[in-house]
């Protein structure tokens, strides 16, 4: 507080700055440019140049036919089959995740040995 007494004039420009900065920050609030403009001159949706291709190509795809010439071309026929046949496996348990049974019911030879992974207590 006694710095402030001794140096008014440097507090009060200060102060004068750090509200013109906020007020010059917030007074910057002039709506953007929209980034999407729909409407033309006669009032109707603009089409842009992408839109166009794509109706082009869309509407050359639609004047294709196809025809089952193809599988008796010479070159079609001279193609050879690499894959590979699929062995079928047995199908595995219901639930993966369930635990497992415990089917043997044989004591081990050590009896260390059925507490080797038993949690500590």
């Amino acid at each position: 507080m006694q710095w402030i007494q001794q140096h008014k004039l440097i507090f009060t420009v200060i102060v004068l700055l750090v509200a013109f900065g906020v007020w010059y920050g917030l007074s910057q609030s002039a709506a953007p440019a929209p980034l999407l403009t729909t409407t033309s001159d006669t009032g109707s949706p603009t089409v842009d140049s992408a839109d166009q291709q794509l109706v082009t190509t869309l509407l050359a795809l639609r004047a294709v036919t196809l025809n089952g010439s193809i599988f008796s071309d010479p070159a079609f026929m001279s193609l050879q089959d690499f894959s590979t046949t699929i062995v079928p496996e047995p199908i595995g348990r219901e639930n993966p995740f369930a635990p497992l049974r415990s089917t043997a019911t044989s004591t081990p030879e050590n009896p260390h040995a059925a507490q080797l992974f038993a949690p500590k207590k």
